[in-house]
């Protein structure tokens, strides 16, 4: 087994609009999180032609409204991260709380005080906080009323929120992300861009235009945050799915490739290279893009290329297979992906197709394009976890996938990957982004609350915790 880097930043990963709740509390406005209905039909509902963000509480069931009340109980979670040993723990700030709407010009500084009292609590245990900027939950507002990312009004409004949240915290965290799985848009607007079907998001030329104006305010918060200080480590954040051909078939191959470029590549390219990738004009013209129909100009340009991330953090949670030959392909779903059944591997209850070896070939393939350090910031199986008369909770599938997983870290690592750490999603049980279900559960630590919003919400350990412990203690060599 590879030796794991001596200050290797093993922690785990939440997002604030899946644990927090307390969504009205204390100043915190509506989120585009809050507004997305309970349930597995949730994908369905946001990207239906009919939805345009109207909260209907007679109709849906609104899970994020509470979360995991981590809001009132975080300095208790915390202390279970510190048992475990967390070396880091990413979080997201809730731009609500900061700014309810997104629009206002003087921030809610009972927001600013409850993320101080949260780091303050993870600094007291020696764990390095991480923080993501934007993690699926702008201001409902601003994708209301406004429209979303497409509108370059949000450039300005993120970049005051940036400003304000880097300024009171950069003393105190050294690591932080400007968007979570930007990439994401690709296959589904609705959470990193605030756009659905109703305010544009079928027209692609929306998509591309919202992404360019997120680089853009990605590159002022960097600017933002080395001015403060330039040992600031700011990073992208990307969904990262290894890619395979179905066969040796020149044209799946050739599929498989303009697959890679537009969805692993495109939005990395911009934020860590500072400039559109070769296959930029191509990518356009495939989704009907006509670059006179966008907002670019040269002043952006020049922002994003000085003003490049310092790390790429990415989610890897499966590896996607592609297959345009085979009529009526099996396919499969997973994470925002789509993609067709790879016979070799297994699936998650959630129909994930589980593959640690391209956990490996993902750290190459970034490692070698980009020569930055690398970030593994969620992986994870979601799996329906059952309490034995004992009170115990035995996730040994859990523990399997998530050591073989480290396992193909280690091996990369060896192949002289620079990887800075690893966060493994949903470290304590939280609702679903895909499908707001508790059900579907990531956590080393139970949470007693199930998808109809009964439970106590009492806290206990998996066993996967006490084996998480031992990885860390160990950093990374006992994964027995």
């Amino acid at each position: 087994m590879a030796k794991f880097p001596e200050n290797f930043l093993w922690g785990g990963a939440t997002a604030a609009n899946q644990l927090e709740g307390a969504f009205d509390r204390d100043g915190k406005g509506l989120s585009v999180a809050d507004a997305m209905p309970g349930g597995k039909q949730r994908l369905a509902i946001l990207g239906s032609d009919t939805f345009d963000w109207t909260i209907d509480e007679d109709k849906y069931t609104y899970p994020n409204h509470r979360g995991i009340d981590h809001y009132d109980r975080f300095k208790e979670d915390i202390a279970l991260f510190a048992e475990m040993g967390f070396k880091s723990y990413r979080f997201s700030i809730a731009w609500t709380r900061i700014f309810p709407k997104g629009d206002e010009t003087t921030p809610n500084e009972a927001g600013l005080a409850f993320y101080d009292s949260l780091i303050d609590e993870c600094l007291k245990y020696g764990i390095e906080p991480v923080v993501t900027i934007s993690h699926y939950e702008m201001p409902l507002h601003l994708a209301k009323e406004y429209g979303g990312w497409k509108n370059r009004a949000l450039i300005d409004f993120y970049e005051r929120f940036a400003k304000v949240v880097l300024e009171r915290f950069h003393s105190k965290v050294k690591y932080w992300m400007t968007f979570n799985e930007i990439n994401s848009a690709f296959h589904f607007s609705a959470l990193s861009q605030g756009m659905v079907n109703s305010t544009g998001a079928s027209d692609f030329t929306n998509v591309i235009q919202a992404w360019h104006n997120q680089f853009v305010a990605s590159s002022k918060a960097v600017k933002i945050g080395h001015e403060l200080n330039p040992e600031l480590q700011i990073g992208c954040m990307i969904i990262y799915a290894t890619t395979y051909s179905i066969d040796a078939n020149p044209v799946n191959q050739v599929a498989t490739m303009i697959h890679n470029q537009a969805f692993n590549y495109y939005c990395a390219d911009v934020q860590v290279r500072g400039k559109y990738p070769a296959f930029t004009d191509r990518l356009y013209k495939e989704h009907g893009v006509k670059k006179e129909d966008l907002d670019i100009t040269e002043e952006d340009l020049a922002l994003i290329a000085k003003y490049t991330v310092d790390y790429i953090g990415f989610s890897y949670y499966m590896s996607s297979a592609v297959d345009i030959t085979t009529e009526e392909a099996d396919e499969v779903q997973g994470n925002l992906l789509g993609g067709v059944r790879n016979p070799f591997l297994e699936a998650s209850e959630w129909g994930w197709q589980i593959d640690p070896e391209g956990l490996r070939i993902a750290l190459n393939e970034l490692n070698d394009r980009y020569q930055k350090p690398l970030f593994i910031v969620e992986n994870g199986l979601g799996a329906i976890d059952t309490i034995n008369e004992d009170g115990k909770i035995e996730d040994d599938y859990r523990i399997d996938y998530l050591r073989r997983h480290i396992e193909a870290m280690g091996e990369a690592i060896e192949d002289g990957v620079d990887l800075m750490g690893y966060t493994p999603w949903g470290c304590i049980d939280l609702v679903s982004a895909s499908t707001g279900e508790m059900s579907k559960r990531y956590g080393f630590i139970y949470v007693d609350f199930d998808d109809e919003g009964n439970g106590t919400m009492d806290r206990s350990k998996k066993k996967s915790f006490d084996w998480y412990k031992q990885v860390i203690a160990s950093n990374g060599e006992d994964l027995a």
